[in-house]
């Protein structure tokens, strides 16, 4: 375990060496001086109705001289499908109600008018959404630009009664009624939200952090567990790249038998690119906090645990928090730690250095693998 995590304090330093990396920006815009905290919603129950098929029509065309001229009623269209979308433009699930209705068709008319189909339902939801049915089996991940899962169809058009005429039945004074669309339950999950992900203890600093470097506001109190639901910024940087951090709730011993919050929320981060672990040195064994991070990660997925790890040592600017780090390195020496202070942003910009170079070699593997593939 600790040749892994060495690897990676190894790759962690070149990668911050590198000078060619681009210069993070700050928000010119100044942050909202509003009191509503907004979070997003990470997973919603719904329920989806396709939409409803027109109506055929029962109609007899009269003309001049031709008082009977047959049957001419037109057939109804069909009702519009839901469509659950993957977008960039959207973040959350925040947007997406409880139910979901498809668009009706319209009736069939006289003189064999079809009625016009319905413009199907587009729901746009983030990319890393996952769909589970009623049973929890996964029958929909969109995990690209553009990819679509249809929830629910729309019923077809009823048939006019120029559609039953025949050399038996002449005059047919029958429609059809427009079929109903589905009507299905599903869970709407949204697992990829960031490509790093910050973990730590109750009260170590992850709010505090995200808030610096990034616009967004999450709650920060003096108290235990006041992070309640995952929040997400965004660190823009001099070339147009923007990285996505997301804030997760605090982890404590025992969370994976559900005490605390849990680790339910930990399916954000199954496809973050690494994970940042933030630590309070300024409390009493700051690597027993080490352990019991690590620990609960590998009860959630072997996978997530093995995933690259940035050790960053938090409030360094409280009184002790100096003999702290120095005793957290003997105990980790195989390990890199960046120390930094959140609150007074102390090595802030190192950090946000760091996360670049990460992210950017993420992307040049992504790149070779592909072009491997093809070949």
């Amino acid at each position: 375990m600790l040749q892994r995590f060495s690897k990676v304090g190894i790759q962690l330093t070149r990668l911050c060496s590198n000078k060619a990396s681009p210069v993070p920006l700050r928000s010119r815009k100044p942050k909202s001086k509003s009191h509503v905290v907004q979070s997003f919603d990470d997973m919603k129950a719904v329920r989806v109705v396709g939409g409803k098929g027109g109506d055929g029509c029962i109609s007899f065309l009269q003309l001049w001289a031709n008082e009977k001229a047959g049957p001419d009623g037109g057939d109804g269209g069909n009702g519009g499908h839901v469509v659950f979308m993957a977008t960039h433009n959207v973040a959350s699930l925040n947007h997406v109600r409880p139910i979901l209705s498809g668009s009706s068709g319209e009736d069939g008319h006289n003189k064999d008018c079809h009625g016009k189909n319905a413009n199907h339902t587009i729901i746009e939801v983030p990319i890393g959404t996952i769909i589970k049915d009623k049973n929890l089996r996964v029958v929909g991940d969109l995990d690209k630009e553009g990819a679509m899962f249809i929830a629910a169809r729309g019923g077809a058009g009823g048939r006019g009664n120029a559609f039953f005429c025949s050399d038996t039945l002449q005059v047919p004074n029958i429609a059809q009624y427009g079929a109903n669309g589905e009507s299905l339950s599903y869970i709407v999950e949204l697992r990829s939200m960031a490509h790093f992900g910050l973990l730590g203890m109750p009260n170590a600093g992850k709010s505090t952090l995200l808030q610096a470097i990034s616009r967004a506001r999450p709650k920060i109190a003096p108290y235990p567990f006041t992070t309640l639901k995952p929040h997400l910024g965004m660190v823009q940087y001099s070339d147009y790249e923007q990285i996505a951090v997301a804030d997760l709730p605090g982890l404590i011993e025992g969370s994976h038998r559900n005490r605390g919050l849990g680790i339910s929320f930990l399916r954000h981060v199954e496809r973050c690119t690494a994970l940042i672990l933030l630590v309070d040195v300024s409390g009493a064994e700051p690597w027993e906090d080490v352990a019991v991070l690590r620990q609960e990660l590998s009860y959630f997925s072997q996978e997530l645990a093995t995933r690259p790890q940035l050790l960053v040592a938090n409030k360094i600017d409280v009184p002790g928090a100096e003999e702290n780090l120095v005793a957290l390195k003997e105990k980790l020496q195989d390990e890199t730690i960046l120390s930094l202070s959140a609150k007074m942003g102390t090595n802030v910009l190192a950090l946000l250095k760091i996360l670049r170079s990460i992210y950017d070699d993420s992307l040049k593997k992504k790149s070779v693998s592909s072009s491997s593939g093809v070949g």
